[in-house]
């Protein structure tokens, strides 16, 4: 019975420093992956274009990250409040940061400047450490 009691603790702990990866080896550095997901649907207007996309991440992320990032184009899938099941394409912006945490207020005006122009409700936002370098 101990064992078990153990596990939940040990599970806990792991989870109390989420910014702190495993020892990095040269020439890779201690970094934090954030992952956003844009859904691309505009509930009554359409889909978000590619050239509206394309529009916003020159105007909003390229300036925030100009050192680099990766977008993937994915399909999404969520529950809404009606138990129903919705389906969209959606945007994963990738980017590795090393100024973690400076770079928050960049990642929190990105999710801001999409929700305001496309009306959104929220972007889905996933950060874990990771280790990285060229």
């Amino acid at each position: 019975m101990k064992k078990l009691l153990l596990l939940p603790a040990l599970l806990l702990s792991a989870c109390a420093q989420p910014n702190a990866p495993a020892a990095c080896t040269a020439p890779l550095k201690p970094a934090l992956e954030v992952n956003l997901y844009f859904g691309r649907d505009i509930e009554g207007r359409g889909e978000v274009s590619d050239s509206q996309w394309a529009e916003f991440v020159a105007a909003e992320v390229t300036p925030r990250f100009p050192d680099g990032l990766s977008i993937l184009n994915v399909a999404g899938q969520s529950r809404n409040s009606q138990n129903q099941t919705l389906r969209e394409r959606a945007k994963l912006l990738v980017v590795v940061v090393f100024d973690a945490p400076a770079h928050r207020t960049k990642v929190q005006a990105i999710i801001e400047a999409y929700k305001k122009r496309f009306d959104q409700d929220g972007v889905f936002r996933i950060e874990r450490p990771v280790c990285a370098g060229v």
